[in-house]
């Protein structure tokens, strides 16, 4: 494969599949689950996402030709446990993908004043039209999505600026009012803003000297979205106080520095990036899952770009699954966010399990430290876990239809984070 990638271009890759329009959402769940001490789960999950990326990078290194995720996991615990990473992986897309709308629906809903359903109904109608623009085969550039991921930048750094001064000492009090025990559960919804590592590992192969580089990439990388994380997770609890509990922190932060335009930027923001997000996110989806599960042979299948109809139907079920008790209040948003990150979750764990046979020196270390950290983590998910277990039951049961090689990893699915 060529090696087309140097520095700055590899950088901008890391922090593209490093953040994802669930910034716009974690920051103030997380708050409301912990109170001011959810910014000890920000540090720790920082932490982790540093070993994840050493595992990673170094499975990428030495594995070059593994496969990807499921490749990794393959290579460590056998075929089976390649199949329940694999599957997993998928599953994340397409219950994240419900999850990602919410995410548009609640600035909308706070744009116009509505309430859950309000939100919930805009979710239902940007997932299904999502959806039918990406059956036709329809997906964003790689430059959309730097794009993307620059106005995601803007917005942030505008909140962020913006807000600040009005930051309080009064706020970080109490500091655990829900008690120590509250970290949990917090680490667990902010986990989905530290997945992307794995996705973007195997490019790898494509560094002309990975050895060299990719220390230089990942620091930058790493460096840049703590950063990020950082000042919005401050920011979001200084400023904001009891109301951090919100579900659209952005739009209280920008309202604060903006006034009533705000609002407006926090919901236009939003909305462009769901979509971007999502049509790149279905699009990844359809690659994977025709690596996972080939359709039948046919004249349409050759170079087929569009949704599977299996795929398809799958993400409306989720949807309706999901989106629909929300809108009548029996799930909360949060439990929503833990479906996806217990996917993920289950597939770092595989990962980091394989990486601790697989890998030698400070990288097998990494991989063990970061296969505990992964498994507490997984532990506070809840009833997430169900759904997590089924699948991966019926993978591991499953016999394998699977191609041996996938697309360019940029296909896969991006980060919901």
């Amino acid at each position: 494969m060529t090696s087309d990638i140097g520095i700055a271009r590899g950088t901008a890759l890391y922090i593209g599949a490093l953040l994802g329009p669930g910034l716009l959402l974690l920051p103030g769940l997380a708050a409301g689950q912990a109170g001011p001490a959810s910014m000890v789960a920000w540090v720790v999950l920082l932490g982790a996402s540093a070993l994840f990326a050493v595992v990673f990078a170094a499975l990428g290194v030495r594995h070059p030709s593994a496969g990807g995720v499921w490749g990794y996991a393959s290579a460590g615990l056998g075929p089976r446990a390649g199949r329940v990473v694999a599957w997993c992986f998928l599953a994340g897309v397409i219950a994240g993908a419900p999850m990602v709308s919410v995410v548009g629906g609640n600035y909308v809903a706070e744009l116009t004043g509505g309430g859950v359903r309000v939100a919930a109904t805009t979710a239902a109608v940007l997932l299904v039209g999502t959806l039918a623009v990406t059956a036709r085969g329809v997906r964003t550039s790689a430059t959309v999505q730097f794009g993307l991921v620059a106005l995601l930048l803007v917005i942030v750094v505008g909140a962020v600026a913006g807000a600040a001064p009005a930051s309080r000492a009064a706020n970080w009090t109490p500091f655990a009012p829900h008690g120590w025990a509250a970290l949990g559960p917090a680490s667990a919804t902010l986990m989905l803003a530290f997945v992307g590592w794995e996705a973007i590992a195997p490019l790898t192969t494509r560094f002309a000297r990975p050895r060299r580089q990719l220390p230089v990439v990942i620091a930058i990388a790493f460096a840049a979205t703590a950063v990020v994380y950082l000042a919005l997770g401050f920011v979001t609890v200084a400023v904001l106080g009891e109301r951090a509990a919100t579900e659209v922190p952005l739009a209280a932060l920008l309202q604060i520095g903006l006034g009533d335009l705000g609002t407006t930027v926090a919901a236009v923001g939003a909305l462009v990036l769901t979509i971007g997000a999502m049509l790149a996110y279905l699009a990844g989806a359809a690659s994977l899952a025709r690596a996972l599960r080939p359709d039948p042979p046919g004249p349409e299948a050759h170079g087929a770009t569009g949704l599977p109809r299996w795929l398809a139907g799958a993400v409306l079920v989720s949807g309706v699954v999901l989106i629909g008790p929300l809108a009548t209040g029996r799930i909360e948003l949060a439990t929503l966010v833990n479906v996806p990150t217990t996917f993920f979750l289950v597939v770092y764990l595989g990962c980091t399990a394989a990486g601790w046979r697989l890998l030698r020196g400070a990288a097998r270390v990494c991989a063990g430290i970061a296969c505990v950290m992964v498994a507490v983590v997984l532990a506070f998910c809840g009833p997430a876990l169900i759904p997590a277990a089924l699948v991966t039951v019926a993978a591991s049961v499953r016999r394998s239809g699977t191609r041996r090689t996938v697309g360019h990893p940029l296909d896969a699915a991006p980060d919901p984070g």
